[in-house]
């Protein structure tokens, strides 16, 4: 089962590695993982998506509460909660490319006479739904952030 873990942690060096170490110590693997400054500038919010059952995570929680540089980690999966994700993709320049991204909801950011860059922003669902249609066109790349979540709650 996919699990969205959320957690804040001091902004210092090596402290991502701590968490990362964890997990590879451990044998989980981390599916996606972003990392960003929140609006206190002494701590950053990690976001990471991992699969496991209710032990597994619990163990997780519990391991990453015993790191010193975290403050604070949350489940996201176990409440109601916003997560999104961006795709970027580059497509040869074409009507039936422009068509489709449109079609598909997506925004051009970029285009000249032989190439296009569009972006995508959904859950991770939808943008697995819109990959599967693009890649008919035949991309020339992609990139895709993991996923970003947000408490629904108080």
């Amino acid at each position: 089962m996919k699990r969205v873990i959320s957690l804040l942690m001091e902004n210092q060096p090596g402290a991502l590695s701590r968490v990362v170490g964890l997990f590879s110590q451990r044998g989980y693997n981390i599916e996606s993982l972003i990392v960003a400054p929140t609006e206190d500038t002494s701590l950053s919010r990690l976001t990471m998506t991992t699969e496991g059952d209710t032990r597994v995570i619990e163990q997780i929680t519990k391991q990453l509460n015993k790191l010193i540089d975290v403050v604070k980690v949350v489940d996201l999966s176990e409440e109601d909660y916003v997560g999104r994700e961006l795709l970027l993709v580059k497509l040869d320049m074409t009507e039936e490319s422009k068509k489709q991204v449109q079609d598909l909801g997506g925004e051009i950011l970029f285009k000249n006479d032989s190439l296009l860059t569009a972006e995508f922003v959904g859950s991770s669902e939808d943008l697995d739904k819109t990959m599967i249609t693009l890649t008919k066109l035949n991309p020339l790349e992609v990139v895709r952030t993991g996923l970003s979540g947000i408490s629904s709650t108080s």
